[in-house]
């Protein structure tokens, strides 16, 4: 909204200014005009100056010049009006793409004709001590003493994108953090991060992959989020986490 506002000023301000304009003198300098008619051998101008009409002799004035100006600013306010109509569109499209979101948290993605696509959940697994345990989301795990990882199942994501910047919408569950991470490629698995378990202190450290990215808020828990650079080809995810409690919602997706 900020932006069109700014926009719809540089119209107003350019409306005012485009009343004015330079006749040149071909000798050098100019008056400072309201319109000019061109009348045989002399050219009738109204003079902002001393608010008057006037007469000059054409062979006086460089036309050439002051046409090509007034030409030069017709463009620009032609591309400001086409700049505003462009973010206009914009905002139109994306109050709708922020109604068409469903009210339940989540992660989401334009499909084909701008469709909703709800994305789904991926089911992560605790390994510790060479067992695998299921981890609960949203649930932090038992504290253990030692390193951990938490790893999503076959070494490919079903989701693939080809563009090398995806956009998704994100309605948070709460009030959490998010992040875009990279996966670490393991046999038969994927690593979304390590875990430091230290019981004297009761810590639970999260290492993992962060890449950075562009967040827009749309609404109250709602945001836009895409990667700042190209993705290069590889295993990605997007996560809804707590610091220090292991309590990861992931969506899981490759680039290819």
């Amino acid at each position: 909204m900020r932006r069109i506002f700014l926009c719809m000023l540089i119209l107003v301000l350019s409306a005012l200014g485009a009343q004015n304009y330079r006749l040149y003198l071909k000798e050098g300098g100019h008056h400072m005009v309201r319109e000019h008619k061109v009348d045989g051998d002399r050219v009738r101008y109204y003079s902002v100056e001393r608010g008057d009409w006037e007469e000059i002799p054409l062979s006086f004035i460089d036309l050439k010049k002051t046409l090509k100006e007034l030409g030069d600013r017709e463009d620009s306010r032609k591309q400001e009006k086409q700049m505003l109509a462009e973010e206009a569109a914009v905002e139109r499209e994306m109050r709708r793409i922020v109604a068409s979101i469903p009210e339940e948290p989540g992660l989401f993605r334009l499909g084909p004709e701008n469709k909703i696509i709800t994305m789904k959940l991926a089911e992560s697994t605790l390994v510790m001590n060479k067992k695998r345990q299921v981890m609960k989301l949203l649930s932090p795990i038992p504290m253990v003493a030692g390193k951990s990882t938490v790893e999503l199942t076959g070494e490919k994501s079903e989701h693939v994108y080809s563009e090398r910047r995806p956009e998704f919408y994100l309605r948070l569950s709460k009030t959490q953090q998010f992040a875009l991470i990279q996966l670490t490629p393991k046999k038969g698995a994927r690593i979304v991060e390590v875990v430091q378990s230290i019981p004297v202190s009761k810590e639970q450290i999260e290492e993992r992959k962060e890449i950075e990215i562009f967040r827009q808020q749309l609404d109250e828990g709602l945001y836009k989020v895409w990667p700042q650079a190209d993705l290069p080809v590889g295993e990605y995810a997007l996560i809804e986490f707590t610091d220090g409690q292991v309590n990861l919602m992931i969506w899981d997706f490759r680039i290819e």
